[in-house]
């Protein structure tokens, strides 16, 4: 592990040389790193190290990048991006199910990796002053900002950090319908990039936890056309 002040990033991809030239470019950015080839360790090594953010290759032997994501997600919401050579939607979307944050398709430019990571370290994380901000309330759904919590009914909802950071930017502004590029632009740091799709599927993730049925939407809200909005609950 190098030192580092920026976050720690613990890589987890079989290939060691890529694995090592990702570590060196998030090194120079200032950040620690681990790195591992291994999903058994890598589980392991996310208790222990309790990282800022995973960068998990999908397809490693043995233990695969979703069962190692699943697992991790037991018990840590860091962020997870993950990083796939193939090109079937269907392993992004169950990579994205068990609660990665991102997808990056191989082959990458370790830079804009770094550029990446960089951003979803910089998406707001609550109110930056001393004063909590009220409870948002949407019938059942309670939103706190402050605390990073999501009740309904009384029940505390486990969020990813994705998962979370929509709810929180929808909520702020509820009777605003924001587009999928806006979405974007707001929790990924995007404007001109960024596949859109990746929006829908975290949403999709989002209704399933809340319990809101999809065919009578509560809480999120489809706006044809556009985007998403909250709903009254």
């Amino acid at each position: 592990m190098q030192a580092g002040s920026a976050g720690h990033v613990l890589i987890v991809d079989d290939e060691a040389v890529l694995a090592g030239v990702v570590a060196s470019y998030l090194e120079r950015a200032g950040f620690a790193t681990t790195v591992s080839g291994d999903g058994l360790e890598a589980v392991e090594l996310a208790r222990r190290l309790d990282p800022t953010v995973i960068i998990l290759d999908l397809g490693l032997p043995g233990l695969d990048g979703v069962e190692v994501c699943r697992r991790i997600r037991t018990f840590s919401d860091c962020y997870l991006i993950m990083l796939t050579a193939r090109t079937d939607e269907v392993d992004v979307l169950i990579g994205l199910s068990v609660g990665a944050d991102d997808y990056v398709t191989k082959p990458f430019s370790a830079r804009e990796l770094v550029a990446r990571v960089q951003a979803m370290l910089r998406r707001p994380r609550g109110t930056s002053g001393t004063e909590a901000l009220p409870v948002r309330r949407f019938g059942d759904l309670e939103v706190d900002a402050s605390a990073r919590l999501a009740r309904v009914g009384g029940r505390e909802v486990e969020l990813t950090p994705t998962e979370f950071d929509l709810l929180s930017v929808l909520s702020e502004r509820p009777r605003l319908a924001m587009s999928r590029r806006q979405l974007l632009e707001h929790i990924w740091g995007e404007s001109d990039a960024g596949d859109e799709h990746l929006v829908d599927v975290h949403i999709a993730n989002l209704r399933r936890k809340l319990g809101d049925d999809p065919s009578r939407q509560q809480y999120v809200i489809t706006v044809r056309g556009v985007g998403y909005r909250m709903g009254a609950g």
